[in-house]
């Protein structure tokens, strides 16, 4: 594993993960929006993620920004940092899979919309947040910057610790008790251990 190899793949994350999304955003914009949580936070929130997973790593990659803050590259956390990076795009592939029109890329609900508990959902409430984690973790591993590297999971970190809660308030307004038994018997980004009971 060499740095310009590890570089490629944190690339190979980022389009993977627009590869996997292109078609389900086509698709969801044909159902409208009944009910959105968007506004001049969420915006920030994005703007904040899009920095720390997309436009800090991608100046480090391209043209080694910022230099003061390279350090020695550690192949062994690159090969982990890979097969980090499957996991996220195996987990993002699943999400967007369970979700279909439902999908959204800000707190929207869309007309029809119903509450997801099978496949990924099984398991747990926000499999898109859990992907981006990993994707966070995987930026942090593969490219030896102290800014470039750790800042999706700082990035990242703002959004999800702002938004997350507003996320199940709006889901539970929508959906009730159904959410609330939900929440019950699966973990937000991390499944819970023992049994997991099946959806009803």
């Amino acid at each position: 594993m060499t740095v310009a190899v590890a570089k490629a793949i944190y690339v190979i994350l980022a389009i993977g993960w627009y590869v996997i999304r292109i078609p389900h955003e086509r698709r969801s914009r044909r159902t409208p929006i009944s009910r959105s949580a968007r506004g001049l936070k969420e915006r920030v929130l994005l703007s904040i993620s899009l920095t720390g997973l997309g436009i800090l790593p991608f100046a480090f990659v391209a043209f080694g920004f910022p230099r003061f803050a390279r350090y020695t590259f550690q192949p062994s956390l690159a090969w982990i940092g890979a097969a980090v990076t499957a996991a996220a795009l195996l987990m993002f592939y699943l999400t967007h899979r369970a979700l279909g029109r439902n999908w959204s890329v800000s707190l929207d609900l869309r007309e029809s919309h119903k509450l997801v508990t099978s496949g990924i959902y099984t398991y747990v409430r926000h499999p898109m947040y859990s992907a981006f984690w990993l994707w966070a973790i995987a930026q942090a591993l593969l490219l030896p910057n102290w800014v470039a590297g750790p800042a999706g999971l700082i990035g990242f970190g703002t959004l999800y610790f702002f938004r997350v809660g507003e996320e199940e308030k709006l889901m539970g307004e929508a959906f009730g008790g159904e959410y609330q038994d939900y929440i019950g018997r699966t973990g937000r980004v991390v499944p819970r251990l023992g049994k997991v009971d099946p959806p009803r």
